[in-house]
């Protein structure tokens, strides 16, 4: 599923398309507006969106084979919820 299946999906029960596009954008907005915050978005019985941090460490250029230092930094990071993980199952 990809956001326009989504939108179309959120489209069924809102109404209309154009609605269901500026519910799902606000949401998409909010959750990075929060990590942008280095806060966490917790959704019950869905999951968690927050910030980790990425340890610097030393790699390797594929193509010349000489180490690199790769500088520490944020990524966002998701953690599914009890009830999100039991429907996969």
């Amino acid at each position: 599923m990809n956001k326009s299946d989504l939108i179309n999906e959120v489209a069924k029960v809102i109404g209309t398309k154009k609605d269901a596009q500026k519910a799902v954008d606000c949401v998409f907005a909010a959750i990075k507006n929060a990590l942008s915050k280095n806060e966490s978005v917790t959704i019950i019985g869905f999951g968690t969106f927050k910030v980790a941090k990425r340890k610097a460490r030393v790699g390797r250029n594929p193509r010349t084979g000489k180490e690199i230092k790769i500088p520490e930094k944020k990524v966002p990071k998701f953690v599914p919820g009890k009830a999100l993980r039991e429907a996969v199952k």
